[in-house]
């Protein structure tokens, strides 16, 4: 069903949604959209730099410093 879709059908979906809801709302919610892929991609950022950090810290840790530690 949707593959039929084309070029034509495409804009004719953008032009009824730039009616129905207005140029000024949709932008609004374009910017809302771009401040979450944002905050997504910091997120990420900071969840890879922790996990490298504590893979980094337990590469530190030799199996006989753990015996002294126990």
């Amino acid at each position: 069903m949707l593959n039929n879709i084309g070029l034509p059908g495409l804009l004719l979906i953008a032009v009824v949604v730039l009616v129905l809801f207005g140029r000024g709302k949709i932008s609004s919610l374009m910017g809302e959209v771009g401040k979450g892929i944002t905050a997504f991609k910091k997120g990420v950022k900071e969840e890879t730099e922790e996990a490298s950090k504590s893979l980094e810290s337990a590469r530190d840790v030799t199996p006989e410093e753990e015996k002294d530690k126990a």
